[in-house]
């Protein structure tokens, strides 16, 4: 019995993370437009969206490879288990073993690789400079992202999550500027990431903006959905990531009862909800910057990872 729990537990943490992203895209749409005093679509117009795409058929160009029909199923495979690993409303769960900060990263490395193809498969200018500027993008983000594991590593010594999560709930932690640094780098990487404003827009189809969508600009139908859904899953991965390690509070320990999964639970739709309300805020009140100013932006994001990781690391307190 104790098997089958854990295995429904499991299951039902990756079939909410797929089921949540699409309603978290349309609570940021949905706040966006009312503060631009709109009254904007429904929430669950991304599900509609997705359903809509799902029937369509799909048009292919005659130079598209086996790897441009192959790629959006790789890329959502990639992001699915990857936002499956990051503890939502629990943690230890059955595969918590590998809820690894590096395999996490490399996952979503390993999404981005197969994304940039697809780009360049059919080969329009669209697709290259789309993919060229993702790469531009990714060669500071990913180094970003292994500068703030290290210095979660020195506090926690481990790089697994629940023990993240874990420490970070213990009275061991109190209040440290290195874990301010990483926070404002994992939401500047987060942010660059899954391609939102500043960096991109992911509401428009400009030429000379576009880094994401144009991408993906050749895809339609299923593939264009499956697509989309990898991006909504990568968005609820990293406000998962920055809630478990940062805001563990709520988080079920292991082996509570029904009652700590269902307060867990709660606390994860809520954490959900402050998220996406302030996304919308911050992309309300910023403006789209070139698209040549973006490393500068995520240089911001390597040096407070780098300068946390070293004052952890020359710092007594950090060895301990």
């Amino acid at each position: 019995m104790g098997l089958i729990r854990d295995l429904a537990i499991q299951g039902a943490q990756m079939l909410l993370v797929l089921a949540l992203s699409p309603l978290l895209i349309g609570l940021v749409r949905k706040v966006k437009a009312r503060l631009l005093r709109r009254r904007g679509a429904s929430l669950v117009q991304p599900y509609r969206d997705l359903w809509r795409l799902m029937r369509k058929e799909v048009v292919l160009a005659d130079s598209a490879s086996w790897l441009f029909r192959v790629a959006p199923y790789l890329i959502f495979a990639c992001t699915w288990v990857a936002a499956a690993l990051v503890p939502t409303f629990a943690t230890g769960l059955m595969f918590s073993w590998t809820a690894d900060l590096i395999a996490i990263i490399a996952l979503l490395g390993s999404a981005r690789f197969f994304l940039a193809l697809a780009g360049m498969d059919v080969g329009t200018s669209f697709g290259g400079i789309g993919s060229s500027r993702e790469m531009m993008i990714a060669a500071v983000a990913e180094p970003a992202m292994i500068m703030i594991v290290f210095s979660l590593a020195l506090l926690a010594h481990s790089t697994q999550l629940s023990t993240v999560a874990g420490y970070m709930l213990s009275s061991n932690v109190g209040l440290r500027v290195t874990l301010a640094m990483a926070l404002i780098a994992l939401i500047l990487v987060a942010i660059a990431e899954t391609g939102r404003i500043p960096i991109d827009n992911p509401a428009t189809h400009l030429e000379l903006t576009m880094v994401h969508e144009a991408m993906i600009l050749e895809y339609s139908g299923r593939h264009l959905a499956v697509l989309e859904l990898a991006a909504a899953l990568k968005l609820l991965l990293y406000v998962s990531l920055i809630a478990c390690v940062f805001v563990p509070w709520g988080l079920a320990p292991v082996g509570s009862g029904l009652a700590a999964t269902v307060i867990g639970l709660g606390a994860y739709l809520g954490k959900l909800t402050v998220a996406g309300a302030l996304l919308a805020l911050f992309e309300t009140a910023v403006a789209k910057m070139r698209v040549f100013r973006a490393p500068e932006f995520l240089g911001a994001a390597l040096m407070l990872g780098l300068l946390g990781t070293l004052l952890l690391f020359l710092s007594r307190g950090g060895l301990r």
